[in-house]
C-alpha cells in the first residue's frame, strides 16, 4: 500500500510542542480522554445504526478494550465505533478545527494549564495528550459501512509529519497505539490502568475491558489451580444520572463533570433530579465555576447530552436549555421521545419543551438559592456568567422578574468589590427618588469620576454602575417592581424641584447665546440646553431617552454593524463660571472670533467627557496651547 507523508498544520506542531515540553503533571489523563474518545465514536455509529442497519456489524459489540503488550512496551485502546476514512483522519489528526486556535494556544501556555493539563480536553484535542506519555502514536481506523479494505494507518512520533496508508482491517473502530517512552511503562501494568479507568471512566456507558489473568480451579485436575487470560470488565457502567441522588458521591459528581465538560475545576453545583407525571425524565446537570475560554464565540457548543432509553441522541441539544443559560452543562436523559428524533423534530417537540421549562425552572430556582444561601458562592459564579444570564431580561419575558432578582450591579455609593441587587437598591432609595438610576461605562474607576454623576453625588443617590456592552440594550426597556430604569447620561435630568425653577430662570437670562451656540454646531448636535446634571463640570453631551448608548453603539460598529450617526444634546452648566464669561464677551461682541473659539472648544471638551476624541484634533491642540501661552503671558506681566 502506498504511504503518504504529511505535514502537521502549523498550530498542531505547537501544541505537540506544548505536550511533550511543558505539561508535566497529571498525565494519567491521556488515557481518560482516549476512553472519552471512544466511547464518543460508539455513540455515534450506535446512533447511525438505528437508521442504517449497515453501519452496526457485530450487534452488541459495543465496547472500547485496553491491551498493554509488555514485551513491545506498547498501550492500545481499542473501540468499535465509528472508524474514520482516509480523509477524516488526515482532517481529524492533522488540523485543529476550532475557531479560537490562537487563544488555545495562548491558554495552554498559561501556569493555570500547566498545573492542569487536563483542561486540554475542553478545547478537543485530548487525542494530542498521548505524546506525553508516547515517543511515537499508531492509528488504525475504518469507518462503519465500509469493506474491510477500506482501513487506514496513520503514525507520527510527533516530529512535525505523519504518515498516512491504506490497509486491511477486519472490524470498523480505530485502535490507537501507543509506543510508551521508556519512563512511562507504568502505564503497561494491570493495577495502574485500573487506577486510572476507576478514578476517571468508571461512569463511561460503554464497557471498558482488558484480559487479565486469573487463576481458576482446573478442569482436568481437581484440588489444582491454572492460570488463564480472561476479559474482564474494569468500569462500572451504572449511568450516574439514573442512580438516586444517595448513591452518587460529590467525588463521583465531580469526576462526571469533568468528562462531560471537558473542564479541570470543580463545578459550582450540581443539579440531579428526575422528573414525574407527563412527561417523564431524568437529569444530571452542572453549573460551571468557571467560563470556558470560547462561550462568547458563535461557534460555542451549548446544551445537555440528550439520551433516550439509554442511547447518546445528541451531543449538544440546544432545544434542551434556553441561550442564557449556556454555559449549563450534563445529560438529560427521555423515555417518552422516540430513538429516531431528529434536530427539526425536537424544535417542535411538545415533550422538548416541557423538559425545558423544568430545566429552565430548575437552574434559575438553584440560583436563587445560591443567592439566599451562599452568597459568595454565588458572586463567584455571577462574575463568570452575570452577563450571559442578565442576556434572558431580554429574551424570556416569562422569566424577566425572576432573572431580574438574580443580576447584580456594583453601585456609585459602594466600594468596587461590593455588589447590589436590585431588591437591595430599591429598598435604599432616597425619598423622593422615582426612577433607578444607571450609567454605562468601560470601567469602575472611571464611571465614579464621570461629571454625568455630579447632581447624583450632591443628592447622595445611588447610581448603578453597568460596565458589559450589552446592559443598556437589556435595561432600556425594563422596570423593577414598578420603578422604571433611567440612565445618567441620556434624556433631562431633574432631581429637584428648586433646581428646575433656577434652570428656568437661567434659560432666559442665556436665551440668546445659546441659540448662538446652537447656530455654530448645528452640524454637530441636535440641540443645546441647560444642564440638571452638571455642577462643577462645564458641558457634556447626551442623548435622548431612546438613543443608543456610546458603548453600545462602540461594540455594534467594532462587530462591523453599520450604525446611523445619530447627533447628541450638548448640556451646559449655567453655573459655570466660563459659561458666564463667555455670556459677558458675546453681550460685548457678538460676533467674536474668541467666543467662536470657545464655543468649538466647549464642543470637543464635551467630547473628550464621553470617551470620543475631538473633532480636530489637531486644531483642538492648537487652541488649547494658544490659551496656555495667553494664560502664561498674562501671569507673567
Amino acid at each position: 500500500m502506498t504511504k503518504t507523508n504529511l505535514e502537521f498544520k502549523t498550530e498542531v506542531k505547537q501544541l505537540l510542542d506544548l505536550m511533550i515540553h511543558s505539561l508535566y503533571s497529571h498525565k494519567d489523563i491521556f488515557l481518560r480522554e482516549l476512553i472519552s474518545n471512544a466511547s464518543d465514536a460508539i455513540d455515534k455509529v450506535r446512533y447511525d445504526s438505528l437508521t442504517d442497519s449497515g453501519k452496526m456489524e457485530v450487534e452488541g459489540d459495543w465496547k472500547i478494550k485496553i491491551t498493554a503488550d509488555k514485551e513491545v512496551g506498547t498501550l492500545t485502546v481499542s473501540d468499535s465505533g465509528i472508524g474514520m476514512t482516509k480523509d477524516e483522519i488526515i482532517q481529524s489528526l492533522g488540523t485543529i478545527a476550532h475557531s479560537g486556535t490562537k487563544e488555545f494556544l495562548a491558554a495552554l501556555q498559561t501556569k493555570e494549564v500547566k498545573e492542569n493539563p487536563d483542561l486540554i480536553g475542553q478545547f478537543g484535542v485530548g487525542f494530542y495528550s498521548s505524546y506525553m506519555v508516547a515517543d511515537r502514536v499508531t492509528v488504525v481506523s475504518r469507518k462503519a459501512g465500509t469493506d474491510s479494505k477500506s482501513g487506514v494507518k496513520w503514525e507520527s512520533t510527533a516530529d512535525g509529519f505523519f504518515t498516512v496508508e491504506e490497509m486491511e482491517k477486519e472490524k470498523n473502530g480505530t485502535d490507537v497505539t501507543l509506543h510508551l517512552k521508556e519512563e512511562e511503562k507504568k502505564y503497561l501494568e494491570e493495577w495502574e490502568i485500573r487506577s486510572v479507568i476507576k478514578k476517571y471512566s468508571d461512569f463511561i456507558e460503554h464497557p471498558v475491558v482488558m484480559d487479565v489473568e486469573k487463576e481458576k480451579e482446573s478442569e482436568l485436575q481437581k484440588g489444582e489451580k491454572v492460570k488463564i487470560r480472561e476479559e474482564e470488565i474494569l468500569n462500572s457502567r451504572k449511568a450516574i444520572w439514573l442512580k438516586d441522588k444517595s448513591q452518587v458521591s460529590e467525588e463521583e459528581y465531580n469526576e462526571f463533570y469533568k468528562h462531560v465538560s471537558h473542564d479541570f475545576t470543580n463545578p459550582a453545583k450540581t443539579i440531579h433530579f428526575r422528573a414525574e407525571g407527563t412527561s417523564e425524565f431524568s437529569a444530571l446537570l452542572y453549573i460551571p465555576a468557571t467560563q470556558p475560554f470560547d462561550i462568547f464565540y458563535k461557534e460555542y457548543k451549548m446544551g445537555p447530552t440528550l439520551y433516550v432509553k439509554r442511547v447518546q441522541i445528541m451531543d449538544h441539544c440546544e432545544e434542551l436549555i434556553p441561550r442564557y443559560l449556556r454555559f449549563v452543562k450534563g445529560v438529560v436523559e427521555s423515555s417518552d421521545l422516540p430513538l429516531n428524533v431528529s434536530r427539526e423534530i425536537l424544535q417542535s417537540n411538545r415533550q422538548i419543551e416541557i423538559i425545558n421549562k423544568n430545566v429552565t425552572k430548575k437552574v434559575l430556582d438553584t440560583l436563587a438559592d445560591m443567592k439566599k444561601n451562599e452568597y459568595d458562592k454565588y458572586l463567584s459564579f455571577y462574575r463568570e456568567f452575570g452577563r450571559i444570564l442578565k442576556e434572558g431580561i431580554h429574551f424570556d419575558f416569562s422569566k424577566k422578574e425572576v432573572i431580574s432578582d438574580l443580576i447584580l450591579f456594583q453601585s456609585t455609593n459602594n466600594a468596587a468589590d461590593t455588589f447590589v441587587s436590585l431588591q437591595e437598591y430599591t429598598d435604599a432609595m432616597k425619598e423622593g427618588q422615582e426612577e433607578i438610576y444607571y450609567i454605562t461605562g468601560a470601567s469602575f474607576d472611571e464611571v465614579k469620576k464621570s461629571p454625568y454623576l455630579e447632581a447624583f453625588k450632591e443628592k447622595g443617590y445611588d447610581v448603578l454602575v453597568m460596565l458589559d456592552e450589552i446592559d443598556d440594550f437589556i435595561v432600556g426597556g425594563l422596570d423593577y417592581k414598578g420603578k422604571k430604569f433611567k440612565s445618567a447620561t441620556k434624556g433631562e435630568i431633574s432631581l429637584d424641584k428648586e433646581d428646575v425653577e433656577k434652570k428656568k430662570g437661567a434659560e432666559k437670562k442665556y436665551k440668546a447665546i445659546i441659540e448662538l451656540i446652537k447656530d455654530q454646531l448645528k452640524d454637530d448636535v441636535k440641540d443645546v440646553r441647560l444642564s440638571g446634571r452638571l455642577k462643577d463640570t462645564a458641558c457634556c453631551l447626551v442623548g435622548d431617552d431612546g438613543d443608543m448608548d456610546p458603548q453600545m453603539e462602540k461594540l455594534m460598529k467594532a462587530m462591523g454593524q453599520n450604525v446611523p450617526e445619530g447627533k447628541r444634546i450638548l448640556e451646559i452648566n449655567a453655573a459655570h463660571p466660563i459659561f458666564e464669561a463667555m455670556n459677558r464677551l458675546f453681550e460685548k461682541e457678538q460676533k467674536s472670533i474668541v467666543l467662536k473659539e470657545y464655543i468649538t472648544l466647549l464642543y470637543d471638551q464635551a467630547l473628550l467627557l464621553e470617551g470620543s476624541k475631538p473633532k480636530d484634533p489637531a486644531a483642538f491642540a492648537s487652541a488649547i496651547t494658544k490659551l496656555m501661552v495667553k494664560d502664561v503671558e498674562s501671569t507673567v506681566l
